[in-house]
């Protein structure tokens, strides 16, 4: 949200805002409005688009500053974030929650105690009608067989980082 400066960085000269973080799609997009030489008054985008509000989503992630980004990320869109820091805490979470209390898990796969393979794994396992949500694997981890193995383990999507947060929200619409 640039609202704060907008009007002082228009007034120095600035034709447009890219916003942070930064991903080659969204400079790409950001500049191609202005490679021709044309400038284009910048598009009105909504910022706190709150798409999901009243959902709730688990969050197993073993990394505090990855778990913080990905909590602002998504609390900006509505939602409520719980945090697992690795795939047993998700899976205990999971279990000893209400069924229908999660509307979906982000699932990193390199934890410590159990990965997020194994936990996607007995999540999926469990007897309860609310273990087919959407699980999406949140993870560095991401060549063809590491995605391959995501979803032979249950997860419904994989995401890699660093988050690429239009991709994200895409596809959390997607299932949500």
């Amino acid at each position: 949200d640039w609202s704060d400066i907008e009007e002082e960085a228009r007034e120095a000269g600035a034709h447009g805002f890219i916003s942070k973080p930064l991903f080659k799609s969204n400079l790409y997009l950001g500049l191609s409005r202005y490679a021709e030489g044309e400038i284009e008054e910048e598009e009105e985008l909504p910022v706190n688009e709150h798409i999901f509000t009243g959902m709730r989503i688990l969050l197993a992630e073993d990394n505090e500053l990855n778990w913080e980004i990905a909590e602002d990320i998504l609390t900006e869109v509505g939602f409520e974030v719980d945090w697992a820091e690795n795939g047993q805490i998700c899976v205990e979470k999971f279990k000893s929650s209400e069924p229908g209390t999660y509307d979906a898990i982000l699932m990193d796969i390199r934890m410590p105690v159990m990965s997020g393979y194994e936990a996607a794994t007995k999540i999926r396992q469990l007897p309860r009608q609310d273990a087919e949500l959407p699980i999406i694997a949140m993870t560095a981890d991401a060549f063809s067989e590491d995605i391959e193995h995501s979803k032979a383990c249950g997860m419904n999507e994989h995401v890699s980082k660093p988050i690429d947060v239009d991709r994200l929200i895409q596809i959390l619409k997607k299932y949500l």
